[in-house]
């Protein structure tokens, strides 16, 4: 994404401040010349035309340039380890709405200003219009090197021959590698990974989502018609499994809430929910707070603890407690999310791994050292089977179970001088405690750099 170019390295996705720049098209970013050689090879061509232009396009236009170009390189010859091409690949453009087709075609001019002027080998609109209709229903959303942060798109012509279920038994991750030996040759590529969540029988389809499940099987349906023009007929579609859970009102002792309340509570989420989006757009993190903590104190009695709305507000309100430090609150509310997140989705889900894996950082950073470790050990079995073990987030995963396995023997031996060495690393103090044992002092302070 443009508004990430300054902030992520453009061949490894990993995101860090004082990056270098490529000094022809000044747009590119890298880690190190080391990042930057690597990435030469794909990105000369891009270099050359950002410097003809005057400036970068938007990142399809990048995507579909850097489509032809290696379509060029490679003289459109399918390597052995790629099951179909690019050309292959289902546009839907005649599908499209007119609104979706006009977008695209102010795509398709952005494309033809931006691509090198050769009158002996003209690009035919049509076929710029086709690759544009291919990234539209096919190209995969990428990550930054944590898995926390969209970064762009690509495209990955044998993961488009994997079908969609809203449940499904495969999951497919981008593993950015390993660029940190200093010769380029010992390091591990950037791969994109289909990996089974289960044991998948002989014969059964791989499945992937398309969509974010946490969402009402109508709604599912209506993005995945509009985005890949095909109606879902998956049996959590079709039997409109666990839709009552996602809109399911609060139960318990006593009476049950009127309809009109529910109604009238649903409405307000609906409402706040806009209103915290805009907040965020704007950075009012304190607003974003304060209206969380209404609506969701206005639910409490009313919405179940698995309702959707509920669900996204206790999101929202942890994540922006978290960024203003106020780890108790929103460790609380992680807490809450999570229990939500466990009875609504796929067991060895991505989302809920990652989420889980905030949740138990969330806790550690509060100081709630136990529930923190429990989670990030949780956190880590999942995504041990998401991520596999030489995803870069599953090796901090490891990193951080390590050391809150260490802090725990600390707290469960001495709670008070757990917690007086801890304030005063955190702090940068020294103190009476960390005097008396110097290897403790260094282990603490460890972790204080790592959160």
């Amino acid at each position: 994404q443009e508004s990430l170019s300054t902030a992520v390295c453009h061949n490894c996705f990993r995101q860090q401040a004082n990056l270098h720049r490529c000094v022809q098209c000044k747009f590119a970013h890298y880690c190190d010349r080391t990042c930057q050689t690597a990435c030469w090879n794909e990105h000369k061509k891009e270099c050359a035309a950002i410097r003809s232009s005057g400036s970068a396009p938007s990142e399809n236009v990048r995507l579909a340039a850097r489509m032809l170009w290696r379509i060029q390189r490679d003289t459109g010859v399918v390597s052995d380890g790629q099951l179909t091409s690019v050309d292959e690949l289902v546009d839907h453009v005649s599908d499209l709405t007119d609104e979706d087709r006009e977008e695209l075609q102010i795509d398709v001019h952005k494309f033809m200003d931006f691509w090198p002027k050769n009158p002996r080998k003209p690009q035919p609109v049509e076929y710029i219009s086709h690759i544009f209709g291919i990234i539209k229903c096919n190209a995969f959303t990428l990550s930054d090197q944590r898995g926390l942060q969209a970064v762009g798109v690509g495209l990955f012509p044998n993961l488009c021959m994997v079908n969609h279920d809203c449940w499904p038994n495969c999951t497919v991750i981008l593993n950015h590698g390993n660029q940190s030996a200093l010769n380029p040759a010992l390091h591990s590529k950037r791969r994109i990974e289909l990996r089974a969540l289960e044991k998948v029988a002989e014969g059964v389809e791989l499945t992937v989502s398309y969509v974010d499940f946490l969402n009402l099987s109508a709604e599912r349906q209506r993005i995945l018609k509009k985005q890949y023009h095909f109606n879902c007929t998956c049996k959590h579609c079709t039997e409109h499994i666990k839709d009552d859970l996602m809109m399911a009102a609060k139960e318990g002792e006593g009476s049950k809430p009127s309809a009109e309340l529910i109604k009238q509570v649903t409405t307000a989420s609906e409402e706040c929910l806009e209103k915290v989006a805009k907040c965020r757009l704007q950075g009012d993190f304190h607003g974003v707070a304060r209206l969380c903590g209404e609506c969701l104190s206005a639910q409490e009695n009313v919405l179940a603890d698995t309702h959707l709305y509920k669900l996204r507000l206790q999101s929202t309100a942890s994540e922006v407690l978290s960024y203003m430090h106020a780890f108790a609150e929103a460790a609380a509310y992680s807490r809450k999310t999570i229990d939500g997140y466990m009875a609504l989705h796929h067991p060895t889900n991505a989302q809920l791994g990652m989420a889980i894996m905030r949740a138990g950082v969330t806790h550690w950073h509060a100081g709630q050292i136990e529930v923190g470790h429990e989670l990030i050990c949780k956190a880590y079995g999942i995504l041990l089977i998401t991520h596999g073990p030489n995803h870069p987030i599953t090796q901090d995963l490891e990193s951080m179970r390590r050391q809150t396995e260490m802090e725990l023997k600390m707290f469960k031996q001495n709670e008070e001088v757990y917690r007086t060495m801890r304030e005063a690393a955190l702090k940068k103090q020294p103190a009476k405690a960390m005097a008396e044992n110097s290897s403790t002092e260094e282990k603490i302070e460890d972790v204080s750099r790592k959160q």
